[in-house]
């Protein structure tokens, strides 16, 4: 594997690219492009009490599509001129079809006395590889979430909570290719939302770390996601 050469501008141009080369073409053509369907189990750590009662199981979800060099460069009209020699050096870019697709759900009942139920959704991120290639990909990453879950507990300090609320999350992911079509990856994420006291809507005083125990304010999720990636005609 090697390491990939991005500056700042390659990574600004990844977006760019997404919202403006590859959205609504002109003179759409045809062409076929691998789909990358992830799905796999996440366990959450979640801030404060609701930690100390147990942890919490859940879903990992992505699909996107992957477009590769071989496809960049045999169609640069569809890549805006300022960006088009910087993004031609990547070896590939890859854009979610829709905001509306989950990122995550939250499926955990009563395994002590707290069940959780939710749902994410990750409307804007970008990716930082640090190493990729044939064989693997390690990357970092960042975006934006917005996340709903009904908390729901035997515990008389954990009362019923409707968690809605707005985040940014980082972390990494280490992706492996047994074969072009069949993928494991395995990663952490750090989801930072804005507080929320437990049993309430409001942020409730944060002046104190006990305080702030009674606040759900952070998600931790470890994942594991098998990847199937299937071909698919599309229009550039």
């Amino acid at each position: 594997m090697k390491a990939p050469s991005l500056s700042r501008g390659q990574l600004s141009s990844l977006l760019a690219l997404a919202i403006t080369a590859f959205a609504v073409p002109a003179h759409a053509e045809p062409v076929t492009v691998p789909v990358d369907l992830g799905i796999g189990p996440a366990m959450y750590l979640i801030s404060g009490q609701v930690a100390d009662d147990q942890l919490h199981l859940g879903l990992k979800i992505s699909v996107q599509a992957i477009i590769d060099q071989q496809t960049l460069r045999a169609h640069p009209q569809r890549i805006p001129p300022r960006f088009r020699a910087q993004v031609l050096r990547l070896k590939e870019v890859r854009i979610s079809p829709s905001i509306l697709i989950p990122d995550a759900l939250i499926i955990s009942p009563k395994l002590r006395n707290t069940a959780l139920y939710g749902i994410t959704w990750r409307p804007l991120s970008l990716t930082f590889p640090l190493v990729e290639g044939d064989s693997g990909r390690l990357a970092l990453g960042a975006g934006l979430l917005l996340t709903y879950a009904y908390l729901t507990s035997d515990l008389p300090e954990l009362p019923t909570t409707h968690f809605l609320r707005p985040g940014i999350d980082v972390g990494a992911e280490l992706e492996i290719a047994f074969s072009p079509h069949f993928l494991v990856s395995a990663g952490w994420s750090s989801g930072f939302y804005v507080p929320q006291e437990l049993g309430a809507f409001g942020t409730g005083p944060l002046d104190s770390a006990e305080a702030l125990h009674r606040t759900l304010w952070h998600f931790g999720q470890a994942f594991l996601k098998l990847h199937f990636r299937f071909p698919y005609t599309t229009s550039l």
